[in-house]
């Protein structure tokens, strides 16, 4: 198969489904970069261990460098995404079908953001191949089951791995930091966080692009007449498109994303917003490593939470568990429904 750059630029010119298929997958990565990048850095803005437009293009920068790095050293995410599902050997079909899922995934974003649904552009994404995949098969024939477990796995780690490693993390610091001058500890722990922050915008990037990048690369396999992408090794110009995509979204900034992630689910210190970036970066390294896909926004969410526990539970916001569970509940039913229909229309007219 020829995954070159100039091969893939003139079959976007002349496959319509190929063409639309590129754009909602970067619309998708930009949209991911805008509204989940900022979650990395939140807890490092507000406990001003950094300015707000700093932080950003730091994020920025070590976003891009996650999807770069982490799919050229281990690309099992993306390989997970790609051999999930199976649009079966009509490749035409196939891409179409791919086409719909990802426009699916726009529609459900819009229809939750005005009903007040909580969403994931992760589960989101996990769902639309799904249903699309069991509407061009007729069924669950459609669904790679020993991949797709892992989503489960995902759904399951990144709440429990996040909250443990949190919890951990924070009380070993609490312990070894007792007796320590809390005026020189916290200048430690400023830039303690803020490389802890970094660590934790290199691994979103290294997760959540990999996911879409794990997208486009079956879409251009598809194009190429090829119905999966075992085998293939993922071209670099499309690692650094995806990744470049991500850092330009993430640079727009999420001010309000930072102060929900940040401040609202629970009020930390220094030492505690290290704590919680250090735990969130560990469990999406361990879980990239694993070829496991996750929200990097749960884990991150679930580690402030074990964070917060070591202080009191009554610390944490559990409003922000409801809208985890809302997020799970409607997501996987909602977006794969309609990427099911979308799928069964789209073939109908193309």
């Amino acid at each position: 198969m020829d995954v070159s750059f100039a091969h893939f630029m003139a079959q976007v010119v002349s496959s319509p489904p190929l063409a639309l298929t590129t754009l909602l997958t970067l619309g998708v990565i930009f949209v991911n970069g805008w509204t989940d990048a900022p979650n990395a850095i939140a807890t490092c803005v507000t406990t001003r261990c950094m300015p707000v437009k700093p932080a950003i293009v730091m994020s920025a920068v070590l976003n891009f460098a996650g999807v770069l790095v982490m799919t050229h050293l281990n690309a099992s995410v993306a390989a997970t995404i790609s051999n999930m599902v199976d649009f079966g050997t009509d490749t035409q079909a196939a891409l179409i079908a791919l086409c719909a899922a990802l426009f699916s995934i726009v529609v459900y974003s819009v229809a939750a953001s005005v009903f007040g649904i909580p969403t994931s552009e992760s589960h989101s994404l996990i769902a639309g191949l799904t249903g699309a995949a069991i509407a061009i098969q007729g069924g669950m024939d459609g669904v790679n089951a020993s991949e797709w477990v892992k989503v489960i796995y995902g759904l399951v780690m990144s709440l429990l791995l996040g909250f443990a490693i949190g919890w951990l993390t924070c009380k070993l610091v609490t312990l070894l930091f007792a007796g320590a001058d809390r005026r020189r500890s916290d200048g430690f722990f400023r830039y303690a966080q803020i490389a802890a922050a970094a660590a934790m915008s290199f691994m979103h990037g290294a997760q959540d692009g990999q996911k879409f990048i794990g997208v486009l690369f079956l879409g251009v396999a598809l194009c190429n007449g090829q119905p999966g992408v075992e085998g293939v090794v993922i071209p670099v110009w499309l690692m650094l498109l995806c990744s470049l995509t991500m850092g330009v979204g993430t640079s727009v900034g999420g001010e309000p994303i930072i102060k929900s992630v940040g401040m609202d689910m629970v009020k930390l210190e220094k030492y505690q917003g290290f704590a919680a970036d250090l735990a969130s970066s560990l469990c999406l390294l361990v879980m990239t490593e694993l070829g496991i896909p996750v929200s990097t926004t749960h884990t991150k969410t679930s580690a402030i939470m074990g964070v917060g526990a070591v202080r009191r539970l009554s610390a944490i916001n559990f409003g922000v568990v409801r809208d985890m569970m809302l997020t799970w509940v409607f997501t996987f039913p909602g977006c794969g429904l309609i990427s099911f229909a979308m799928a069964k229309l789209f073939m109908f007219l193309f």
